[in-house]
């Protein structure tokens, strides 16, 4: 591919639960070797985008383009050749519980390739070298911190070299100095292996560190998106309210609430 190739393409995806649209008509390009990071408020539909481009899901209509391919109406086959040149890190890192850390980041590739055993050692060494997990091999995830959890993560999505990188909430509840590390690991798989990375999280700092671009969803559509230095000077007042933290306004009835639980409690509730 060329470097400015489109490795992701959304169009006019709509996404619909029961009676409730979730996206709505959503455009979205991701190039060769850039991070682009999604980023917006909870339940705004981040995740449910991204469980269609691994092509997890169905959408009520729309197209999805990965690699030139069409994954939302081609054959299950040509859906697992896409796959493989995919990694995905999920939020909760989703590793086996009965496997170690090295037996699950050769996983996929004693399932997925045909190496020699030894050639399959030597990969896991390596793709835990590049997570900083080398001596962590023989542990399993019930002995791993959060952060270590999801280097593991990333040590498994990465073990087939792919192409694209998912993440889903990265840093997600995640101490500042682990969240950095993990921040310098999606730095450095774009870098140093020239990934193609999908970043979804809340974590204003990290997406600000990492991305390329910034992508915002809000109320079922994508508002926003550009490079981080333009959207950063942003006047846009929804996307001014994220970047500046800014809390929405109480309502009336929430004020009146509060201030009957106050009186309960034999609190003074704070003035507005």
């Amino acid at each position: 591919m060329m470097p400015d190739e489109k490795v992701i393409a959304v169009r006019d995806l709509v996404v619909k639960y029961d009676d409730r649209i979730i996206l709505d008509h959503i455009n979205l390009d991701i190039s060769r070797g850039e991070v682009l990071v999604l980023l917006g408020e909870s339940g705004s539909g981040k995740s449910t985008l991204l469980r269609h481009v691994i092509g997890l899901e169905k959408p009520l209509s729309g197209d999805i383009a990965v690699k030139g391919v069409d994954i939302i109406h081609c054959s299950e086959a040509e859906l697992n050749d896409v796959r493989r040149s995919m990694g995905v890190s999920f939020q909760d890192a989703a590793l086996f519980g009965s496997m170690t850390v090295s037996e699950n980041v050769a996983f996929p590739l004693l399932e997925r390739t045909r190496l020699a055993d030894s050639t399959i050692h030597e990969v896991v060494l390596l793709k835990l070298s590049q997570v900083g997990l080398l001596h962590f091999g023989s542990f399993y995830p019930s002995q791993l911190s959060g952060g270590m959890l999801k280097r593991a993560s990333v040590a498994r999505a990465t073990a087939l070299d792919p192409e694209i990188l998912l993440f889903d909430e990265p840093s997600a509840g995640l101490d500042p100095i682990t969240a950095a590390g993990i921040d310098e690991l999606v730095l450095y798989l774009k870098n140093a292996l020239q990934m193609t990375v999908l970043v979804v999280t809340h974590e204003l700092q990290s997406a600000l560190k990492i991305a390329d671009r910034l992508a915002f969803l809000k109320d079922r559509k994508l508002v926003a998106i550009g490079p981080k230095d333009s959207i950063a000077r942003s006047s846009d007042p929804w996307v001014r309210q994220f970047l500046d933290r800014v809390p929405d306004r109480t309502s009336e009835d929430q004020t009146e609430l509060l201030q009957q639980l106050a009186e309960r409690l034999g609190v003074q509730c704070p003035e507005n």
